[in-house]
């Protein structure tokens, strides 16, 4: 486990843009048994990928689509460990990864982005690859 102080600048990276953090088993428990709408889970991490790609990529989705999942929530590997557990239940079939990220539908896992499909790619490639997704899973806002 990370030491907390470490980390608040990586969480904040995400928790700046609307990311709700699930830090707990409980949490994560507790938004999946809610899940209506779509909801987009980030494994942050404090590798190189999730700084130069992955968090980069997902701000800047988010930016340029009009469209987007209905909730926004991340764990943190390493620092999280209860919750990224916990939440990995929810993403099997797909063994442990990160950083990654997941996008459910209804409580459904309807699509998942492995680490290595974050590694070695850019930030940019990482923002269509999400604002595709976006299109295809989540519904336009209401004005």
């Amino acid at each position: 486990m990370y030491p907390p102080h470490l980390l608040v600048s990586m969480r904040e990276d995400l928790t700046s843009v609307g990311f709700q953090e699930l830090t707990t088993a409980q949490d994560v428990d507790n938004l999946m048994q809610d899940a209506e709408g779509t909801t987009m889970v980030v494994v942050n991490s404090v590798c190189g990928c999730a700084a130069g790609a992955a968090r980069p990529g997902v701000k800047m989705a988010l930016a340029n689509s009009a469209v987007k999942p209905d909730k926004l929530t991340t764990v943190f590997a390493g620092g999280d460990l209860e919750a990224t557990a916990r939440m990995r239940d929810y993403f099997l079939p797909y063994p442990p990864s990160s950083p990654a990220i997941g996008f459910f539908k209804n409580g459904e896992l309807v699509h998942f982005i492995e680490r290595h499909h974050i590694e070695g790619r850019s930030a940019q490639q990482i923002a269509q690859h999400l604002e595709l997704a976006f299109q295809e899973f989540c519904e336009p806002q209401q004005a």
